[in-house]
């Protein structure tokens, strides 16, 4: 008379021929330990479809085989990003932050006066030159320069920020304002 062994336990004794018939599939040891690894999980989760006195050696080779094309196939559809180069172009930034720095900073830049906004909008948002600008508000370049320069130092001082953040700022988000502020 046999000692049968209960089939978790033979499923144990199989894994080394597993491992070399995945070792043949992947062509890589790695791969073929993940393989053997998720032929294990599916078996045992599904070990109450395995009928007894059938080839457990013959169903496990089937999972393992059946999970490897399976993997191929999904494979076929994904993009291998190893740098994420392509997840980063899927990135999404959250839009709440965005719009509450943008409330922040409408908020201050109507703190601002009267003609240091028209100098940030018309340098900063609508990208005239100095020059332009200071023709279009009938005044001295020096002082389209001195309304910039002033205007970007108070928003830095309300913003708590520094006055070369808000210059970088100025082109987007004073865009965004003056179509805002201006229609």
């Amino acid at each position: 008379m046999t000692d049968k062994l209960d089939p978790r336990e033979e499923l144990v004794t199989l894994i080394p021929s597993m491992r070399a018939f995945a070792r043949s599939l992947t062509r890589d040891h790695s791969a073929a330990d993940d393989l053997v690894q998720d032929t294990i999980v599916k078996a045992w989760t599904n070990f109450d479809k395995f009928k007894e006195g059938t080839n457990l050696r013959a169903w496990l080779f089937i999972i393992l085989r059946n999970t490897f094309y399976s993997n191929m196939r999904k494979g076929k559809r994904e993009v291998q990003d190893v740098d994420g180069v392509f997840s980063g172009k899927l990135m999404q930034k959250p839009t709440q932050d965005s719009a509450m720095e943008f409330n922040d900073f409408k908020k201050a830049f109507s703190t601002l006066p009267d003609d240091q906004r028209e100098a940030l909008i018309l340098v900063g948002a609508s990208g005239f030159s100095y020059e332009e600008a200071a023709r279009i508000c009938d005044c001295a370049i020096g002082t389209m320069k001195s309304r910039v320069n002033r205007g970007r130092t108070k928003l830095a001082q309300i913003m708590e920020m520094s006055a070369e953040e808000i210059g970088t700022a100025d082109a987007s988000t004073l865009a965004v304002l003056s179509a805002s502020t201006l229609s």
